[in-house]
């Protein structure tokens, strides 16, 4: 199978009602040019990613939206901005080789804390995870302010909830992180040999040493979280743990 056959197929297996009647081969130049220049202008104007069964209604009814965003994906793959597919949506997105060109023009944000960035890389490597299974892998208990910050993000999210007594709520990471790090999935995470070459593991790892794999769908232990679920019994009275203290804070 051809790359852009194989890219069509990925994308049509991620539209839920998607009735094709037409082929690209039979629109003509015109129509081809047009219908692309919609799917880029939804795009563009949308303020977040979007899935094909959000640009689909834009499109003339039967239009192949499969085969058009494998056509941009391959138009952009050059440019200055390009189109990411991020999880099962797509984006327009800087090229990631410029990033030094464009670092004058990057606002400074403030950072998280070194809880808060130890408790996001444990949701993302082993969610779904419970408040309960963090504090075990890290050692030290999980404060209400790391998981509020975590959520204010976006980063993280509320998964569901484990089928155990209790029904803890696991967290998981959202499409945000995927988007603000670049990554198209969860299998794009730094592997062991990328985390030691940046420093980030020792050389001389214990036997048997392994990079869980995350995963983005529901374990069969888990329930979907309700509408109104809000998982607030980890809202609790301890005190909060300051991860993004303002200038002037003690």
């Amino acid at each position: 199978m051809s790359d852009s056959a194989e890219k069509t197929s990925e994308v049509t297996s991620e539209i839920e009602e998607e009735i094709i009647e037409i082929s690209i081969n039979d629109l003509s130049e015109e129509e081809i040019a047009k219908a692309l220049r919609i799917v880029e202008a939804v795009l563009f104007a949308a303020e977040e990613p979007l899935d094909v069964n959000s640009i689909t209604p834009h499109l003339p009814s039967g239009y192949p939206i499969s085969d058009l965003l494998v056509k941009l994906l391959g138009d952009y793959d050059a440019r200055g901005v390009q189109l990411k597919k991020v999880g099962r949506k797509f984006a327009f997105r800087t090229a990631d080789d410029l990033s030094d060109a464009l670092q004058k023009h990057i606002v400074s944000q403030r950072k998280l804390s070194r809880a808060g960035l130890e408790t996001l890389a444990i949701i993302a490597y082993h969610q779904p995870v419970t408040r309960a299974e963090i504090e075990d892998i890290r050692g030290v208990s999980v404060s209400k302010g790391t998981l509020d910050v975590l959520l204010e993000t976006g980063w993280v999210k509320l998964r569901g909830r484990r089928k155990v007594p209790g029904r803890p709520v696991t967290y998981g990471t959202s499409d945000g992180f995927l988007s603000q790090f670049g990554l198209e999935t969860l299998t794009d995470l730094p592997g062991i040999d990328e985390l030691k070459a940046a420093g980030l593991l020792d050389n001389r790892l214990p036997p048997g040493f392994s990079i869980p794999e995350p995963n983005a769908d529901l374990n069969p232990d888990e329930d979907p979280m309700d509408a109104d679920d809000t998982g607030a019994e980890f809202l609790d009275d301890e005190p909060l743990e300051m991860d993004l203290p303002d200038e002037g804070d003690e």
